[in-house]
């Protein structure tokens, strides 16, 4: 199911990338600063939420990193895009594993929107300079961000590291 609203996000947003043919994949093995050769990194950060899959107990972070590795053939005009959704685990939990994040549809439209603007800069060489469209977020956010229940963190690169 979210693999599809990525899907979907980036079709709508990349329609006007030259006619060549994007396509999204969730990829929980990319490490950040490793990409592969020819192709460019784009780290971002936006609101989701999370469920414990034990407790069931649910809460919101204000800033999960997401990473994408991007690549366009230009020969087949396609491009390919990985994206890896860095996870959070609850606190309360002793046995806890490592939850995948929930982005409302208009935080990944957000982050696809800017994903799509770094492609437009690196893939077709276009000057578009920076937009700063906020992510959107509802409800309230309490606590102080806990590193050590941050896989981004563990990676180096949270933004709200401690």
């Amino acid at each position: 199911m979210a693999s599809m609203l990525w899907e979907s996000s980036l079709r709508e947003k990349s329609s006007d990338l030259h006619e060549d043919t994007w396509h999204i994949t969730i990829d929980d093995s990319i490490e950040p600063h490793r990409q592969a050769r020819d192709w460019y990194q784009y780290i971002s950060g936006s609101f989701a939420r999370f469920r414990c899959s034990l407790c069931k107990r649910g809460w919101v972070s204000k800033r999960v990193q997401v990473v994408f590795h991007f690549n366009l053939n230009a020969a087949k005009r396609e491009g390919t895009i990985k994206l890896r959704r860095f996870k959070q685990k609850c606190r309360r939990c002793n046995e806890a594993r490592m939850e995948d994040p929930n982005f409302a549809v208009e935080n990944i439209d957000v982050l696809i929107e800017r994903l799509v603007e770094k492609i437009r800069m690196r893939c077709y060489s276009e000057n578009l300079g920076e937009n700063n469209r906020p992510s959107v977020f509802s409800g309230r956010v309490n606590g102080p961000h806990e590193s050590q229940h941050c896989e981004a963190c563990q990676s180096g690169i949270c933004s709200q590291a401690n």
